[in-house]
């Protein structure tokens, strides 16, 4: 079949026949790859409207509430899986069978630990550090413990580097956390799954061990599968662009983390805690949503809406259902903060304002809710969103060494400032 085209037709009557890309799902792309070799580049700020790679792990459909890894649907993925299936998924393409799971929790396992060196690292960092800002640094310095098997077009250099990636990050969260308390660092057991080795990383201590509760395992467990991965965001964009170079992953990884801290990116949950404690009750809700209408007024109602989902968030009604589960099992139906968090969903859910502009609660509402009622300190909250994030990241690293358009990242732009300019001339400058 012929390859589809558009034309592109100046003023003067200039025209270029540009490939029409099309992929198994989605918008098709008009490719204007060799456009430059014409004199001409395209303006597109953010990106809004460029792919700038081929991908299949994610694909997102936001006006029809669809997020799937892999082809699977993420409501399937949350319901039946647990992290590392889904980790597995996101890396080589299908779901393990039972020996290739039992084969990968292995090897992760077999990476849990961290260089007992950066026992020092952490310890150069001041006690009041924010943990995303020690984790980012961290993840960072592991380039310069593995450095050897760290060719980036070796296949099983790169499987290598995904397995110790997503075996210690829950380690690193963790400890920057515990060294923000000035407690002492809990090592990770390999007798526990994956979810509830950090949560007792997190929680437990010399003197109380910390108590498994397995609906808090397997809710962690779905915030960790619902952040996974979610397409050609900020920070996996990050990732892709300093892996172009050649970068080493831990560095990579380390650029992500740096991304995803921004609070218009991964700090939405931490920023709708923050929200609600402003708020402080109910009675001063009315005030918030009238504020959040006017256009003259700066604040925000944060984790209501989304940037792709036009309508809602699919990963929001599992995180609520999760939310309710958390609530009753804990017996905190009733705290103030959790009580103003649900007030303030069900008139947004039936403010007509917020319906007719889509503005639904996002997973970012919830996620925050049910971190919180676990325990989970608000600054915590975008290092567990790195946590879950590191599994697609990697994925997206090495599926770009797996492509065969692999180029070093270089973003065009139009030059806004001044023409030649001749400095002796600007400078007046006097000989003596």
């Amino acid at each position: 079949m012929e390859q589809k085209k558009a034309k592109l037709v100046l003023e003067d009557g200039t025209s270029f026949d540009l490939p029409i890309i099309e992929g198994t799902m989605g918008k098709p792309a008009i490719d204007i790859s060799n456009l430059s070799q014409n004199g001409f580049v395209t303006y597109d700020p953010g990106f809004m409207s460029t792919a700038s790679c081929d991908s299949a792990i994610t694909y997102i459909d936001g006006e029809n509430s669809t997020l799937l890894y892999r082809g699977y649907p993420i409501e399937q993925l949350a319901e039946n899986c647990d992290f590392l299936d889904v980790s597995y998924l996101l890396l080589n393409g299908e779901l393990p069978n039972q020996n290739e799971k039992n084969s990968y929790v292995s090897e992760v396992k077999k990476h849990y630990l961290l260089h007992d060196q950066l026992n020092s690292v952490f310890r150069g960092f001041r006690r009041d550090a924010h943990p995303m800002a020690v984790m980012q640094a961290v993840v960072a310095s592991k380039s310069a413990f593995y450095f050897e098997e760290m060719n980036v077009y070796n296949r099983n250099h790169r499987k290598l580097s995904a397995n110790r990636l997503i075996a210690k990050v829950p380690s690193i969260a963790a400890w920057s956390y515990l060294y923000n308390l000035g407690r002492p660092f809990n090592y990770p057991r390999s007798d526990l799954g994956y979810a509830a080795n950090f949560l007792n990383m997190l929680f437990s201590s010399p003197t109380q061990p910390y108590e498994i509760n397995p609906i808090l395992v397997k809710a962690f467990e779905k915030i960790l599968i619902l952040h996974a991965d979610h397409e050609q965001n900020a920070s996996t964009s990050t990732v892709r662009l300093v892996g172009s170079s050649g970068a080493n992953p831990f560095a990579c990884v380390a650029a992500g983390i740096a991304s995803l801290w921004g609070p218009a990116h991964g700090g939405a949950n931490e920023a709708t805690l923050k929200m609600l404690q402003e708020i402080k009750n109910e009675s001063r809700i009315n005030e918030y949503i009238e504020r959040a209408k006017d256009k003259t007024d700066s604040f925000r109602l944060m984790g209501f809406g989304h940037r792709v989902y036009r309508n809602k968030d699919p990963r929001a009604e599992i995180m609520r259902k999760t939310c309710h589960e958390v609530l009753s099992e804990l017996g905190l139906e009733n705290d103030s903060i959790f009580k103003l968090a649900l007030k303030l969903e069900k008139i947004a859910l039936e403010d007509d304002y917020f319906v007719e502009k889509k503005l639904y609660p996002n997973v970012d509402f919830y996620s925050g809710i049910v971190m919180r009622a676990m325990g989970i300190p608000n600054s915590m909250f975008t290092a567990v969103f790195a946590l879950a994030r590191t599994a697609g990241w990697i994925a997206h690293w090495n599926e770009m060494f797996l492509g065969e358009n692999l180029k070093i990242g270089r973003p065009r732009q139009i030059y806004q400032g001044k023409r030649f300019r001749n400095l002796s001339q600007d400078r007046n400058v006097s000989k003596d």
